[in-house]
């Protein structure tokens, strides 16, 4: 890690390690249990100013660059994933923003974000999933601004966050072009939030719809151009996609730990279970798979940092090869534990059911093999 990209990356991991060990780690069997809000992660997060630091100093952030979010999610997502997801949807939340808002809009949102206010992120919708030019949430010009009617589904963190980046048509007819990005606060007339997902994983992160009954919003609320909302949109998932590879890599990291130690402690046949030739593969495999997951993600962060003209292929590629290794190296973690495994006195039944997650959300793995096949010439 040092020769690669420098010593002050190790030790940031080593920092983040420490208090996600210490104040993250003892609540996640709790908060996976309950449902309920990770209310202990958020707090030491935002005490360490690691729950949005991806910010920018001018604003109060850290200026954490994408390597080192990367890196804070990993660490967090290695002992609760739905943890992670503070650091995770602030970013994607606040993203567009950062690439197309104004300095006033900076300011004021930024501020607040680094401060201890949460940003999420509208753009799914029942009937618009992966097809996410198919939404119907619109926004109406009016005399002094827009009004938004519609709603969005799936929304990670919904309720708890201040303010959503909502993505909605302004012009139907264009299509894809005909979509445009607006700042909701949660307070404005007009919104609110539907009952919470029962979810297999992540039960942690609140996953709520949200609803928009004719809000009415400034025109200063809108991000970018009108109708560059969809190409503003992509262009945020390119970025925030290695956040949920580095969120898989942590959950795979966090279980192949559990299974490795499990496999020296757990005696059978009169010898360690790691001894068997067959546990001994299950281990080299994920942590082969890890190791090769790290590199993609980290790259990716790289190439996202620097702006690479290669960088939506890295992206999909990261997201999609890590969640696929957490699923697999989860898996295999219960099916080293056994019986053991299956059951909750060990967080890798947890771990498996929150890698599922990083298999489907922004975007499928099947979608992500469908934009990497569509940038190939970008790798030339």
């Amino acid at each position: 890690m040092d020769a690669l990209f420098g010593q002050e990356y190790e030790a940031l991991r080593e920092s983040v390690r420490a208090l996600a060990e210490n104040k993250i780690s003892p609540f996640a069997k709790e908060v996976d249990e309950d449902s309920r809000f990770p209310q202990e992660a958020y707090e030491a997060l935002q005490g360490s100013d690691l729950a949005a630091a991806h910010v920018d100093p001018k604003y109060g952030g850290q200026g954490a660059d994408s390597l080192a979010t990367a890196i804070i999610i990993e660490e967090i997502a290695r002992v609760c994933a739905a943890s992670s997801l503070i650091p995770a949807v602030n970013k994607l939340g606040s993203l567009p923003l950062i690439l197309a808002g104004n300095e006033e809009q900076k300011e004021k949102y930024l501020t607040q974000l680094a401060a201890g206010k949460a940003f999420s992120y509208c753009l799914s919708e029942s009937d618009a999933g992966s097809d996410a030019v198919a939404m119907k949430t619109k926004a109406k010009k009016s005399s002094d601004g827009w009004v938004l009617t519609g709603s969005k589904k799936w929304i990670s963190n919904a309720g708890f966050s201040d303010f959503y980046t909502v993505l909605a048509q302004t012009d139907p007819a264009l299509g894809a072009k005909g979509i445009t990005a607006f700042i909701v606060e949660k307070d404005d007339v007009g919104v609110s939030f539907g009952a919470h997902e029962k979810k297999m994983g992540f039960k942690g992160s609140p996953t709520r719809e949200v609803y928009f009954d004719s809000v009415a919003i400034p025109d200063d609320r809108r991000i970018g151009e009108i109708g560059s909302g969809f190409a503003l949109a992509m262009e945020t998932l390119d970025h925030t996609r290695i956040t949920i590879a580095a969120q898989a890599l942590g959950i795979a990291q966090g279980a192949f730990e559990i299974a490795t130690a499990y496999a020296h402690e757990r005696k059978q046949f009169g010898k360690e279970i790691f001894d068997f030739q067959g546990v001994q593969f299950m281990l080299a495999d994920m942590a082969m798979n890890i190791a090769a997951a790290r590199q993609l993600t980290y790259l990716a962060a790289v190439k996202s940092e620097r702006g690479e003209k290669d960088l939506t292929f890295f992206s999909a590629a990261a997201k999609c090869f890590a969640s696929d290794v957490a699923m697999k190296v989860t898996t295999d973690a219960v099916q080293v534990l056994g019986g053991y495994g299956y059951v909750s006195d060990f967080p890798v039944e947890r771990m498996m059911r929150d890698a599922k997650l990083t298999q489907i959300y922004e975007g499928t793995n099947q979608v992500q093999r469908v934009v990497m096949a569509r940038h190939l010439e970008d790798l030339r």
